[in-house]
């Protein structure tokens, strides 16, 4: 079997096709394992009530990185977080920057890694609307204290003199007292003071004591009236 150039110049053109399509796959290939900026993700989370800054790096093809984190502040003014290296891997490595970061505030986050990536992750970070939890907030609120009850806080009213009790206290010493007078059929022998007859009944015996006197005097002077006629 003659080979004719029909033929070489077929099997030259298949030849060529397949080099092309081998180039292809492999250019493919090649860049689909080159470091790319897709494969950086930055994210605001918390440590218990620390906050960081962490920057994933998912690069397969393990080219060494470095990563710059940036606070954005009023008027574009910048403050740098902090710099570290990083080394990718196909599960993802990642670097944290201890920072605590306030609710919507904006970070910038730049890459460079040898010729091949040298720029910023986008969009910028912005921390989410809330802040890491703190051990007061965790805490439970403190109850107020109940007040007492009216009954607890006025009072007693035993401790509060009543009308006779005050009239009596306030009373002068001496005074007598309004308390009733003994009955009728008591002995008088109990009795002291005005309501006695022990006044009369002397009255009555000093009287007879005088005129019995008088009785003996005049009679002893009759007698020597007449002794002496």
């Amino acid at each position: 079997m003659s080979i004719t150039r029909r033929s070489v110049r077929r099997s030259v053109r298949i030849l060529g096709v397949a080099s092309a399509s081998a180039a292809v796959v492999l250019g493919l290939s090649s860049s689909a394992l080159a470091c790319n900026i897709r494969d950086f993700k930055a994210e605001a989370k918390c440590d218990g009530e620390k906050g960081l800054i962490v920057v994933t790096d998912t690069d397969a093809s393990r080219v060494k990185a470095t990563v710059t984190v940036f606070l954005e502040g009023d008027g574009g003014v910048e403050t740098k977080v902090g710099e570290q290296e990083v080394t990718g891997s196909k599960e993802g490595t990642q670097v944290s920057f201890p920072e605590n970061w306030k609710p919507d505030a904006t970070y910038r986050v730049h890459i460079k890694a040898g010729k091949i990536v040298d720029e910023d992750i986008k969009p910028d970070l912005v921390t989410q609307s809330t802040a890491c939890k703190t051990e007061e907030s965790k805490s439970p609120t403190p109850t107020a204290p109940t007040k007492p009850s009216p009954s607890e806080s006025t009072p007693a009213e035993s401790a509060t003199p009543t009308p006779s009790e005050s009239e009596s206290s306030s009373a002068p010493a001496g005074t007598s007292s309004n308390a009733p007078s003994p009955a009728a059929g008591d002995s008088n022998l109990a009795e002291t003071g005005a309501n006695s007859n022990t006044g009369l009944i002397a009255g009555v015996a000093g009287a007879l004591v005088v005129v019995g006197g008088g009785a003996v005097f005049f009679g002893m002077r009759r007698r020597g009236t007449r002794g002496n006629g």
